[in-house]
């Protein structure tokens, strides 16, 4: 099974996806968009940027767990990683990204 990008509705209206990796494990999250065009471009967004060097950003959060941030060309966010515990699930959270963003199907959530 290959990675794919779910794509639902908040409470609010809003729509977002979810990168979800081959095991069905959600390695990243977008922001929410106003319009579904808005979120297929922050797909495209995450498929093109997870193949650019430097893209990714490993941050620590006040509880000391590690996550990651994907962002574009302009320095604006398109994806937050969850949590982990150790600096290497978080390497590898930005790999799957990497591995599993080009080819993912893109499917309602």
């Amino acid at each position: 099974m290959a990675g794919k990008f779910v794509v639902s509705r908040s409470k609010d209206g809003q729509h977002y996806f979810v990168l979800k990796a081959s095991n069905g494990q959600a390695v990243l999250q977008s922001e929410r968009y106003k319009s579904p065009k808005s979120c297929a471009n922050g797909i495209e967004s995450v498929r093109k940027n997870s193949q650019e060097e430097g893209r990714f950003e490993c941050r620590t959060a006040k509880d000391g767990r590690t996550y990651f941030v994907l962002k574009a060309a302009n320095g604006q966010e398109v994806g937050r990683s969850q949590m982990y515990k150790s600096d290497s699930g978080c390497r590898n959270g930005m790999k799957s990204v990497a591995t599993n963003a080009p080819g993912a199907a893109v499917t309602e959530g």
